[in-house]
């Protein structure tokens, strides 16, 4: 009798062994993760961030990319892609969400502004000048017209007359344009008395489309152009004009003065 009691008493222990397991405390529980995305500031940048809450429990830590378990849910310094968050309550229960950053536009909210300063140039040189100022952001660099390079100087200088593009273009890429006129000084009295001179006795000889010896003086870059010249046959040589008088003493001192000086349309 005291065998068979303790075979029973042997028997009755491992039933209840069996029966003692602990519950799984993660068997049907689903955590959800969820998060709020910042986009980066640009390309190439690492502004990008997430915040991440999750459901399903209490005592949450959380992990980036398969990183360290962290007690907060916000990761910055971001840069664009899909980024998976684990979340891990108090039991060691585990649920996971990916979240996709992108490059953000680094030109939303800025407003650029470009103003010119423009001086004049001479009408038959390149004596004009833009300056730009720029402002709205930080880091600007320039350049003049699509086909420029962009340079640190906002200076631009040995224009001739004619319209011209600016741009300014910020330290993220962010580009504005301006129109800028560089205009021709005016002609000064002393070319404009040459320029009467010749068209009063040169005119038939040096205009047209078959001008003597192929020059042509209709234009006022022309005569500046040839100013040299003009003075050694009126003046030195007098041989101009063609088949007619030599120039006056006062007509050829006309000449003379204004190369003198300069030889500029502005003279």
């Amino acid at each position: 009798m005291t065998f068979v009691g303790l075979a029973l008493l042997f028997f009755l222990s491992c039933s209840k062994s069996g029966t003692d397991e602990p519950a799984n405390p993660c068997e049907g529980l689903t955590i959800v993760v969820n998060g709020t995305v910042t986009n980066t500031a640009g390309p190439g940048s690492t502004t990008g961030s997430i915040a991440a809450t999750a459901k399903g429990g209490s005592g949450f830590t959380f992990s980036l990319n398969n990183g360290p378990f962290q007690a907060s849910g916000t990761f910055s310094n971001l840069a664009a892609g899909t980024h998976t968050i684990r979340a891990k309550n108090s039991d060691g229960c585990i649920g996971s969400g990916s979240f996709t950053v992108s490059d953000g536009d680094p030109c939303a909210g800025k407003t650029i502004s470009v103003t010119v300063d423009v001086s004049s140039s001479e009408k038959c040189g390149k004596t004009g000048t833009i300056t730009v100022t720029a402002s709205g952001s930080t880091g600007f660099t320039y350049r003049l017209n699509a086909s420029g390079t962009y340079q640190a100087s906002n200076n631009f200088t040995g224009l001739e007359p004619g319209n011209y593009t600016v741009y300014a273009k910020d330290a993220a890429g962010c580009e504005t344009t301006k129109a800028a006129t560089v205009g021709a000084v005016a002609n000064g009295p002393l070319f404009t008395a040459v320029v009467t001179l010749i068209n009063s006795k040169c005119s038939g000889c040096h205009t047209g489309t078959n001008p003597t010896s192929g020059i042509s003086l209709g234009t006022d870059c022309a005569i500046v152009e040839k100013k040299n010249s003009i003075k050694s046959q009126a003046v030195d040589l007098e041989t101009m004009p063609k088949g007619g008088p030599a120039l006056s003493a006062a007509d050829k001192k006309v000449i003379t003065d204004w190369i003198t000086a300069g030889g500029k349309t502005s003279d």
